[in-house]
């Protein structure tokens, strides 16, 4: 931007084409939401990639089942290596290790963003009406806290999955997202003291907005760059949490999913044989990928929800 735009001073001779483009802006179609998070979107290259990935993994795990053929056993065509016929190879009882990875995500994204969506939003609610409120409040929301710190969450998840014998994946996503909050919520609370302190936030005290207009309006919306890494976070621990419970045998171990391919592999030794590796490498690769997309999306996402970065 120059000295004169800055300052407002426009220099004799034009003033014409300022006009002109005035009324040229005016004349113009504005672009709908969807041009400008696309165009957003592909302002970083990396970022852009991850989310083009990103789409391809969903649209594979939700469509996918429904194109992919039935998937019988096979004894006699067992623990095959990669081919073009099984592009992952076979498993222990012939069946193909693609059309499983294929099959077995689904469970795997509902109960990963539906866990960090739960853990998320009693994290940000809460450490933000901590840091808001203040006085006993706090104290209460920071004891819970702590208290919830102190027991290992994997441990505390692994002894209630299998004390409940939770199966259904709307189980699993409560119980993850329900122990995933702590961490998050003493976060959100300090970058929530900071913002209490703002001139907006003093400006709507004096308006007498009320406390929870103040904190879902004015508190949660500038920290949302923050709290959409975090989700992003969560959403990564979630599928790691879900996927240890099926690894570790302590979920049931019915219908298909990334965890379970997993356990039967381990428990079958497939990692020690060249030929069915593969049965343990394609979902951890399908992991992996789907982590990958996760992490280089959200700098897209940053961009669009940080102005500093946006106009940078």
């Amino acid at each position: 931007m120059s000295i004169t735009q800055a300052t407002g001073d426009i220099p004799p001779g034009d003033e014409a084409p300022h006009v002109d483009e005035e009324i040229l802006d005016e004349g113009r179609v504005r672009p709908n939401g969807f041009t400008v998070f696309w165009r957003s979107m592909r302002r970083s290259t990396t970022g852009f990639i991850g989310f083009c990935t990103f789409v391809v993994i969903v649209l594979v795990c939700l469509v996918g089942p429904f194109l992919t053929p039935a998937n019988p056993a096979d004894v006699p065509s067992r623990l095959q290596a990669p081919s073009w016929q099984h592009w992952l190879g076979t498993d222990n009882m012939g069946r193909d290790v693609m059309i499983d990875v294929i099959n077995g995500g689904r469970s795997v994204l509902l109960v990963g963003f539906l866990a960090a969506l739960i853990s998320t939003g009693v994290a940000v609610f809460f450490g933000s009406l901590a840091a808001y409120v203040g006085g006993k409040v706090d104290a209460v929301i920071v004891t819970a806290t702590d208290i919830v710190l102190t027991v290992p969450s994997i441990i505390l998840l692994a002894v209630i999955a299998s004390f409940y014998s939770v199966g259904s994946d709307w189980g699993l996503a409560l119980l993850i997202g329900a122990l995933g909050w702590p961490g998050l919520l003493r976060a959100v609370r300090s970058q929530a003291f900071s913002l209490r302190e703002r001139e907006f936030i003093e400006a709507a005290k004096l308006l007498d907005l009320g406390t929870t207009r103040i904190v879902l309006r004015e508190i949660i919306p500038n920290m949302s760059s923050y709290i959409l890494m975090n989700f992003v976070l969560g959403a990564i621990n979630a599928v790691y949490a879900l996927v240890g419970l099926y690894l570790l045998g302590l979920a049931p171990l019915t219908g298909t999913n990334w965890g379970v391919t997993m356990h039967w592999a381990q428990k079958a030794g497939a990692q020690f044989s060249a030929d069915s590796v593969w049965w343990v490498m394609g979902p951890v690769l399908a992991i992996s990928l789907l982590q990958l997309s996760l992490v280089t999306m959200s700098r897209s996402f940053e961009e669009i929800l940080n102005p500093r970065l946006r106009h940078n």
